[in-house]
């Protein structure tokens, strides 16, 4: 045996599963196809939220939530529905209970603290047992993706020092060893050294072969984002056609080989059509991997338009439900829509996806994260408006529109356009408005975060006050997996009978975060970087039972 447990893949699951099996006194083997520099995997690129239950900061800010609420818009948002959705209507039961219990306390004894601002992210607008967020519950890590990755990096590194942990950097699993019905480790392709930059492409050029033994194999290797012929492949028809175009959300190395590779060792991989692709994506004017691109978190003030200048109907709003925009702009022949708005719209409200473009919150810098609360775009929003090629600005409307057309083609129809934005601007003209936007966007002003620093005061698009007009060409930019390989509340790897596959356990999005789709089809945000902790604890203590 070359280890008690060898865990594939270098991600936040892999690293939390990691750092507990050492700690309970295993020998660990880390196998990774990229290179040391990106250690921590997508988790560094996020922006850091995590999903929080009647949390200190929520109580401070005067949200009431409680587990009985969360699960309720957990399981309304879920729409679980079939028959395989038993494991993961028990993996979301138990998440949400963590949410509500330990999570927090869990996480700040391993030194990580929070934004005490608290967002509203998928705000539903439907009823109350449909999807959506009934309050705010998105904790943004003080630090963002690398302060989530801070406590587990330490601990592994620790544990490598004192020789408890290896790891084998520039290791391809290519398959997993099944011996007499167990499996017993893993066979794969030495890659050549690569210099290439924490999520840029790295070379596939073989230097070798490997094979490591243990008692169990733990596999965290991610989902399918990176792979677009892999995503168009799972599409539902639900969703409509496929993009033609996408962006891409997650570096390549997120390309979904072990999921087949897990499947042909015995696992059931399950809700394979089950997936989460955001449609406010811009292009990156500074890309790291292929296809780059930046999803913008708007607040509720912007018009949405599809492609041919429609105005999206109710509730489908920006930030409200991410699903069901997808499948309704899906139905409309055209992979782009539009956002209208404002440059003070723009100022309050746009926040970008990613810890590179947070700086202030992933620097720590308590200065330039309260200058949020101040006038003007931050930086990084202010680089997309000076150089994003998604981003068109002018002083009046035909300007606006004729800009439109020759960047995307000859499809916005002007009197339409016209028509969708006077009408709302006549609705903000007091209030009161019979346009559920607009009501949405005063509610959400009553409450003190929104109102501090994501939702910009009431004013008319065509307001000369309000800066100039902003069009935003937006892009179906893939992000995340939300089937997977099925596993028990331990992590065990299931078989297509329901038995435990031995030897082999999953955690994180290559097993939906847990069970094989904990989120079902839909998820309330804040909730993959928390799965990713939580099924990758829960894999690892599973383990330690069983060895």
């Amino acid at each position: 045996m070359d280890a008690d447990v060898i865990v594939v893949g270098a991600g936040l699951s892999g690293l939390v599963a990691a750092a507990e099996l050492a700690e309970a006194g295993k020998q660990v083997v880390v196998v990774e196809q990229e290179p040391e520099a990106s250690l921590g995997g997508q988790a560094y690129w996020s922006f850091g939220g995590l999903f929080l239950v009647d949390s200190p900061e929520q109580r401070r800010l005067g949200i009431r939530d409680s587990a009985d609420l969360a699960w309720q818009d957990w399981h309304g948002t879920a729409g679980f529905d079939r028959p395989e959705d038993y494991w993961p209507e028990k993996w979301a039961r138990a998440y949400v209970e963590f949410a509500a219990g330990e999570k927090r306390s869990w996480l700040r004894e391993r030194g990580m603290k929070f934004f005490p601002v608290v967002g509203w992210a998928e705000r539903g607008g439907y009823d109350a047992e449909g999807p959506g967020n009934s309050v705010p519950r998105f904790h943004i890590v003080w630090g963002t993706g690398p302060g989530v990755l801070e406590p587990f990096v330490r601990r592994v590194k620790q544990a490598a020092h004192d020789g408890r942990m290896r790891f084998y950097f520039r290791h391809r699993v290519d398959e997993l060893i099944v011996d007499a019905g167990f499996v017993t480790g893993v066979r794969g392709t030495r890659l050549e050294p690569s210099e290439a930059g924490r999520g840029q492409p790295s070379s596939r050029t073989s230097s070798g072969a490997f094979e490591l033994s243990a008692q169990a194999v733990l596999v965290t290797s991610g989902g399918i984002g990176g792979n677009h012929e892999l995503v168009r492949a799972n599409w539902p028809e639900r969703l409509g056609a496929p993009p033609e175009h996408m962006i891409t959300g997650v570096p390549a190395h997120v390309d979904g080989r072990m999921l087949g590779i897990s499947k042909l060792a015995g696992a059931h991989v399950i809700n394979e059509d089950r997936m989460w692709h955001y449609v406010e994506g811009i292009k990156n004017h500074s890309p790291v991997w292929p296809e780059h691109g930046i999803r913008i978190l708007p607040g509720p003030s912007s018009l949405w338009l599809d492609a041919t200048g429609k105005r999206l109907p109710g509730p489908l709003y920006p930030g409200f439900d991410t699903l069901g925009t997808l499948a309704h702009l899906r139905q409309t022949g055209h992979d782009h829509s539009w956002f209208i708005t404002t440059t003070k719209i723009v100022e309050k409200e746009f926040a970008l996806s990613g810890s590179e473009q947070n700086p202030d919150l992933t620097g720590r810098n308590l200065k330039s994260t309260l200058g949020r609360a101040l006038p003007g775009p931050t930086a990084p929003v202010q680089a997309f408006l000076d150089r994003g090629e998604d981003f068109l600005r002018a002083d009046t409307l035909p300007e606006l529109v004729g800009k439109m057309n020759a960047l995307a083609g000859d499809l916005v129809d002007p009197a339409r356009v016209e028509a969708e934005v006077t009408g709302r601007d006549r609705e903000i003209a007091n209030g009161f408005s019979k346009d559920a936007q607009v009501t949405a966007i005063h509610g959400a002003r009553h409450y003190i975060g929104d109102r501090l620093i994501r939702v910009a005061r009431p004013h008319r698009l065509l307001d000369p006050k309000a800066g100039g007009l902003i069009a935003v060409r937006l892009h179906v930019i893939t992000r995340k997996t939300l089937g997977g390989v099925e596993t028990d509340l331990d992590g065990r790897v299931l078989t297509p009978s329901g038995d435990p596959l031995p030897g082999l356990y999953a955690a994180g999005e290559v097993a939906g975060f847990g069970g094989g789709g904990m989120h079902g089809y839909r998820s309330l945000e804040g909730t993959f970087l928390g799965g990713c902790i939580f099924s990758g604890r829960q894999a690892a203590r599973g383990i330690v039972r069983q060895l």
